[in-house]
């Protein structure tokens, strides 16, 4: 059975596990889903269940490089994460070769989906003063096998700790009180969860599950079901959408004087 030191090497594992995944994701307490394919290091698309192209994004939030929506025209060019991990005898990451904010997926909305690709977050912990690596994040419960949209996953209830640093504090993973004061100032007006359920696909690393257990917030979190890792994609499947006609040049300047 996997315990929780097996759980955090499959939170650092992501970028070595797959280069394509295709899925569903639903997030809050919505009943919608839309529909992703992404083919790494820099495209995705974003669309419905129907097939309706929502968005197209080109590059990684972490490359050094603009993030190219879906009105955008260029593509820059693609980049390939450094160096090897350093892996456990099962082939999982015991020690990843960069800081985290290095080389990630494309974002959509928010880096909650950023993070939820590639969850380091859960594995490897922060001083929140200093930025140096701390003790583990999460207080990790027993560790159960699952299966999750037909697919093996590990599961666990998870508690933060002091040490819990998302990838980004206005999107974090888990509702933690003290990432909110470091974020905003002040904690928010609820009652934080003491509990959540985070659930890993074996296969990928993806977090495919979040859920605050207790709290304003319990039920919060999302849902992630992979429908496919390593298929071919095309590159006419990231083809961004046209960009929509801007507005007409305005009234040229009366002579010898200069708008302001």
């Amino acid at each position: 059975m996997p315990d929780a030191d097996d759980l955090r090497a499959l939170a650092r594992s992501s970028p070595w596990l797959f280069r394509t995944l295709r899925f569903t994701l639903r997030t809050g307490r919505s009943d919608g889903a839309v529909r992703v394919r992404l083919r790494r290091p820099d495209r995705l698309r974003v669309e419905t269940l129907g097939g309706d192209l929502l968005d197209v994004v080109h590059e990684s939030p972490g490359s050094g490089t603009v993030v190219l929506t879906s009105w955008a025209g260029g593509v820059a060019p693609a980049t390939e994460p450094p160096g090897e991990p350093v892996r456990r005898p099962d082939g999982l990451v015991a020690v990843r070769p960069w800081d985290r904010a290095q080389a990630e997926d494309p974002m959509w909305q928010d880096y909650g989906f950023v993070a939820l690709l590639d969850p380091v977050e859960f594995a490897d912990g922060r001083d929140r003063d200093t930025g140096e690596p701390a003790g583990p994040p999460l207080e990790i419960g027993p560790v159960r096998e699952v299966e999750h949209g037909g697919r093996p996953a590990w599961e666990a209830v998870v508690a933060t700790t002091g040490s819990y640093e998302p990838r980004c504090g206005c999107c974090s993973l888990l509702h933690d009180p003290d990432v909110d004061r470091l974020e905003w100032g002040e904690a928010r007006d609820v009652v934080y969860p003491t509990a959540s359920r985070i659930r890993l696909d074996v296969g990928t690393g993806v977090c495919v599950l979040v859920e605050a257990l207790d709290g304003t917030s319990a039920g919060d979190g999302h849902e992630v079901v992979v429908e496919a890792v390593d298929e071919p994609m095309a590159d006419d499947l990231f083809v961004p959408l046209p960009r929509p006609p801007g507005p007409g040049p305005g009234p040229a300047a009366a002579p010898g004087r200069q708008s302001g």
